[in-house]
């Protein structure tokens, strides 16, 4: 009889206790990982970086409205780091 271990590699990261709370409410079930609800969430694979936002713009013209960028605008003057002890 073959017997094969399952080697994980980890990584530890660190949460806010309200990211953890949600995280922790989006299990399915108490046998379900936190990698497995993270899988599950709807996240980008491929996303866009300023430098080819900007190249999409050069090349193809302004994709966003003016309320679009008002609105980019006031999201960037609103967001603060987070507050780490």
């Amino acid at each position: 009889m073959i017997v094969y271990e399952k080697y994980v590699a980890t990584k530890t990261i660190t949460l806010e206790l309200d990211a953890y709370d949600r995280l922790r409410t989006a299990k399915r079930s108490p046998r379900e990982s936190f990698s497995e609800v993270v899988r599950r969430l709807a996240i980008p694979r491929d996303a866009v970086t300023g430098r080819q936002l900007l190249s999409m713009c050069r090349t193809r013209g302004a994709q966003l409205t003016e309320e679009d960028c008002r609105a980019i605008d006031r999201l960037n003057a609103e967001d603060q780091p987070p507050t780490i002890p």
